[in-house]
């Protein structure tokens, strides 16, 4: 659950409402599939710039499937 606490300490430091922050782990044949939910007047930073935050997420996630060497996808709901 390593990813789950490190994406969960990104995402608090950056949304208002911090309470609200859910995040569930599913794993399977294809890896980790990480859904992320947040408040919704939360959203617009989550997906801002046309997705440029909820990508450099992604991409962070991404150096961390290279440590652990499990692949971490992540999706995010409203």
């Amino acid at each position: 659950m390593q990813e789950v606490e490190f994406l969960q300490f990104i995402v608090e430091n950056i949304v208002t409402h911090k309470e609200d922050i859910k995040i569930e782990s599913k794993d399977d044949e294809l890896g980790t599939l990480l859904t992320l939910q947040v408040h919704p007047d939360d959203m617009w930073i989550i997906i801002w710039k046309k997705g440029a935050t909820v990508n450099s997420l992604r991409s962070i996630l991404r150096l961390l499937w290279m440590k652990t060497g499990k692949k971490i996808n992540l999706k995010v709901t409203g």
